[in-house]
């Protein structure tokens, strides 16, 4: 043993240098510190791998931006390292969330 701590596996991948959002690459805990951008995080619910952070603070009505393109908007800010999912964002694509209601929107159109 070296007797050097080791540090914890990276948490998130940005997808692209214009995105907003991260993305976890491992499950994380509740309670759990880590590295968002170079700013300490602490998560206040677990979260699975593929769920979106903020990179950054984004204001409500900011587009989301994963991949380099607008995925939705912003419902409301967002702090850095705060989730981004159902009840933070909208989707650009579908009137609502569920998708018996964007079945029922795509098929009326």
């Amino acid at each position: 043993m070296t007797g050097h701590a080791t540090q914890p596996a990276a948490a998130v991948l940005r997808l692209s240098a214009d995105d907003n959002v991260v993305v976890l690459v491992r499950s994380v805990a509740a309670g759990e510190r880590i590295d968002v951008e170079g700013q300490e995080v602490v998560l206040a619910v677990p979260l699975g791998l593929g769920h979106k952070l903020a990179a950054r603070a984004i204001k409500s009505g900011e587009k989301i931006l994963k991949y380099g393109v607008a995925i939705g908007s912003a419902t409301c800010d967002i702090p850095c390292g705060g989730h981004v999912h159902l009840d933070t964002m909208q989707s650009d694509y579908l009137p609502t969330y569920t998708h018996d209601e964007g079945r029922r929107f795509s098929a009326s159109a």
